[in-house]
């Protein structure tokens, strides 16, 4: 590698956060991984060559732990985000406050590069709390770092996910039928390594390792994420039943029932569904009609086809061999 840059990562632990540092590192770059428990990254270390990888231990809530990590960076990358609050783990605190420390004290550093993921839906004046954060880093993050880019991606897929595998694994639960909530919800699943090739191509600022990125045209833009079709909620469901070879009819779930579920289940520590996911479900989850995306990064989505059968076959009654 010749003259590498250093690209910290927050998050980098996480399910979309291994494949950035992979692509990150693939490009030749260093990444330092900041995270609350560096022993929890160590599953990184092999994606690198000896060295290439640093882990650092760092909260996104904590400043004097931020501008550790963030010294002598090139670019800064937050992928910390929570679906759901716990303890000191709140939307304000980690999603909004914790997004716009970490972009002051980036700016303070000297990093040139700033890249900050958000989501679709987010917005300042929204009913729901994390997207409200979301919206509210946003603003705050581009205030402070002017050239930062930020991405909103729609809910995203791979072998790690949280979304096609949850819903894999309820197919499986002995009940003669499969609920279904805000079935007429649309989203534009978009897949993992899309999402980390964006990345790349905002944090790169010149050539590493033979590829040259023009990213300084990314400078100061959001971009919305999602993959080349638009589901429904329930057709995502139906795919996923026919995938696993699971035969069940689907039944809507009333609103009123809904929210009884999401307040109940809402209390466990780590719950299925809270009451704040029952209002993101509400809006649709699409990439807006104006807004840049993909092709203007130069990227090819990929479908969620070729990908969700590799991983689902395993909830399969035989496994992969059915």
């Amino acid at each position: 590698m010749s003259n590498p840059q250093l690209v910290t990562v927050l998050g980098g632990t996480g399910f979309i956060g291994r494949y950035v540092v992979q692509t990150l590192v693939e490009q030749g770059c260093r990444v330092r991984v900041a995270c609350r428990n560096p022993n929890l990254g160590l599953f990184l270390k092999p994606l690198g060559e000896p060295g290439q990888i640093q882990l650092v231990k760092a909260n996104i809530t904590n400043r004097a732990s931020l501008a550790s990590a963030v010294a002598g960076a090139d670019s800064v990358v937050n992928l910390v985000g929570i679906l759901f609050e716990g303890g000191k783990q709140g939307f304000d605190a980690v999603q909004r406050d914790g997004a716009i420390a970490l972009a002051e004290t980036a700016k303070a550093a000297g990093a040139r590069r700033f890249v900050h993921l958000s989501a679709i839906g987010a917005h300042s004046t929204s009913d729901a709390n994390y997207a409200r954060t979301k919206g509210e880093a946003e603003a705050g993050v581009l205030k402070v770092f002017p050239s930062a880019t930020i991405f909103r991606p729609s809910i995203v897929f791979g072998a790690e996910d949280g979304f096609f595998n949850r819903f894999a694994s309820m197919a499986k639960w002995p009940l003669p039928v499969m609920p279904v909530l805000s079935g007429d919800t649309r989203f534009q699943p978009v897949y993992v390594k899309d999402v980390a090739a964006a990345v790349l191509a905002a944090t790169v600022t010149n050539a590493c390792e033979g590829q040259t990125f023009e990213s300084q045209t990314f400078e100061g833009q959001t971009f919305e994420l999602g993959g080349p079709t638009v589901y429904s909620f329930r057709e995502l469901i139906q795919y996923i039943l026919k995938t696993v070879l699971v035969e069940k009819p689907l039944i809507d779930v009333p609103m009123p029932v809904a929210r009884l579920q999401a307040m109940v289940l809402g209390l466990a520590p780590k719950p299925l569904l809270t009451t704040d996911q029952l209002k993101m479900l509400a809006h649709d989850n699409v990439v807006s009609a104006t807004a840049m995306g993909f092709a203007a990064l130069g990227i090819a989505p990929t479908p969620v086809e070729a990908i969700v059968p590799t991983y689902l076959a395993r909830y399969r009654p035989k496994g992969q061999f059915s």
